[in-house]
């Protein structure tokens, strides 16, 4: 019997982590400030242990190094590597002594991290398989073979069938060479090929058992939203995969592919029940990459959600054309009251022509103005430092979305998904600095003949600053709890954020809160008195004093 050994990577890579720059988020520690890693659930991992133990009597194991790192008071390592090394050699691991270790890669800042668990896990488990999949490689696979010799064979797209055939296979080493939906470091001329799960029902309930699911009660997911419903109990879940649409900054039609996959009425209807008996659940966050491909379904699906008194939440997976006021006012019903709204830029032209994004900025508009008589809360995402945008583009776009009621506006830098088209037009021109691989939504790597990279990260934070605080939406129409909310979000993921304490100040004091307005304009008083980087903001947005 197969004993398999998943690992995911902390999703920083060490130097974000480490040193975390002014924009990213923070936790405190024993030694210092820290980067602040997501334990996002792998839901890869739990379909293909879900699938494995239908199929195969087969033990499953999993480590999660973003779940290992949150929990540590400190950190006492020089490096990432000797951390991984000495977790992977701990009495639990030497013992359990895996067959197949697979790890698991999303994005690029996980990128050395893999690398570093390969080479760790090759040294502690000699005789193992090691082995890889996700996006990165999927797209990458010529490079890991170029800068590590410890891995078998890497996964083409979705894992499920694939690592089933491996297990399976009495010899898996000719298996692994055969099969062309694993790449191995002699392939040349292969052509590797998606094996999809056509009928995503195939697939059991997954196994949630293997992570410990206690390590994920608090989704990161909520918590980075604090307008959305996070007392109660929540469970991510992804019911269907593919996206037919072709936005230049996205990769995800390289692993699942363009066409539509759902599972079935039924099935959601029986798992949504599960979560809810077993997991004590009555929350469930889609993951889907495109929830609304099929409206009539969605309306389905809230009729279940309904019954099994369930409430949505939807990080980045509602189409904003399919947002008319009667989908809204069925999801308000089921309890939704936060919505994040990918409009990713308020040019039309960086929309069309770069973006190839599906929008129109009039129902833009249509859609945050029937949420905010719906009682809704709006957060809106936007993205800006693609190639072919520029300085007018984004100032362009911040005119426009100064015409919003949105709740909340989160910045971001376009970052360049191996697999999408933007990446492939940044190598084309050139465009990516060295360290283009450790990037993230807040670490700007795209230098084009318009703008620098760090014009943009410079950029997103003013962006931030201004819409967010400076012209709140709430504060401006005299929501003062709600605006209230999102400053104190702020002051919780970022604790010396002056612009927070002080607008944190000013609704308090409308709200009569004189403890509060107290607090937060003394600690504002304070940061700016000691720190040059906030008195230049405050300059530059003409703050007045604080009364």
């Amino acid at each position: 019997m197969d004993r398999i050994l998943f690992i995911v990577p902390p999703n920083l890579d060490f130097e974000s982590f480490i040193n975390p720059a002014f924009n990213e988020c923070e936790v405190s520690g024993k030694s210092g400030k820290f980067g602040s890693v997501l334990t996002d659930m792998p839901m890869g991992l739990i379909s293909m242990s879900a699938y494995l133990k239908k199929n195969m009597t087969v033990e499953v194991k999993l480590i999660n190094f973003n779940v290992i790192l949150t929990k540590m008071d400190d950190f006492g390592y020089n490096s990432y590597k000797d951390f991984f090394h000495d977790v992977l050699s701990a009495k639990e691991w030497l013992d359990y002594s895996p067959t197949i270790v697979g790890i698991s890669t999303l994005f690029t800042p996980s990128y050395y991290s893999m690398l570093d668990i390969a080479e760790a896990a090759r040294s502690i488990f000699p005789a193992s398989l090691i082995i890889a999949g996700g996006g990165i490689p999927t797209n990458m696979y010529k490079k890991i073979f170029e800068d590590s010799a410890c891995f078998d064979a890497l996964c083409y797209g979705e894992g499920e069938r694939p690592l089933l055939g491996l297990v399976e296979a009495a010899d898996k080493v000719e298996f692994l060479k055969n099969n062309p939906s694993w790449i191995t470091k002699d392939d040349k001329n292969k052509f590797f090929v998606f094996d999809h799960i056509e009928n995503l029902d195939d697939i059991p309930f997954f196994d949630y058992d293997i992570l410990g699911t206690e390590d994920y009660q608090l989704n990161p997911l909520l918590s980075a939203f604090p307008l959305a419903r996070r007392e109660t109990k929540s469970m991510p879940y992804m019911s269907s995969r593919g996206c037919p649409h072709r936005c230049c900054f996205c990769a995800s039609h390289t692993v699942h592919g363009r066409a539509m996959r759902y599972h079935s009425l039924d099935r959601l209807r029986a798992d949504f029940k599960r979560l809810s008996e077993q997991y004590g659940i009555k929350t469930v966050v889609f993951l889907d990459d495109h929830f609304m491909a099929d409206k009539q379904r969605v309306y389905a699906i809230i009729d279940i959600m309904t019954d099994l008194q369930l409430t949505p939440f939807f990080p980045y997976s509602l189409t904003l054309y399919a947002l008319d006021r009667k989908v809204l006012e069925a999801l308000k019903s089921i309890g939704l009251n936060h919505i994040i709204l990918s409009v990713e830029s308020g040019s039309n032209r960086v929309l069309k022509e770069i973006m190839h994004k599906p929008l129109n900025l009039s129902i833009v508009k249509r859609v945050i103005a029937d949420c905010r008589q719906l009682g809704i809360d709006t957060d809106v995402n936007i993205l800006i430092g693609l190639p072919g945008e520029t300085r007018h583009d984004i100032e362009v776009s911040l005119a426009f979305l100064k015409t919003l009621d949105a709740t909340w506006f989160r910045f971001y830098v376009a970052t360049p998904l191996v697999g999408s088209e933007m990446y492939n037009i940044c190598v084309e021109n050139n465009y990516l600095s060295d360290n283009y691989l450790s990037c993230n939504l807040k670490k700007a790597v795209i230098t084009t003949e318009d703008f620098t990279a760090e014009y943009i990260r410079d950029k997103a934070y003013s962006l931030n600053l201004e819409l967010n605080f400076v012209w709140n939406s709430d504060l401006r129409l005299g929501n003062y709890d709600v605006a209230l909310k999102g400053f104190e979000n702020t002051i919780r993921v970022k604790a010396d954020h002056a612009f927070a304490y002080y607008f944190a100040a000013k609704a308090a004091k409308m709200l009569n809160l004189d403890e509060k307005y107290t607090s937060y304009k003394a600690k504002y008083l304070e940061i700016i008195n000691k720190s040059e980087f906030w008195r230049n903001y405050a300059n530059q947005f003409a703050l007045a004093a604080i009364e």
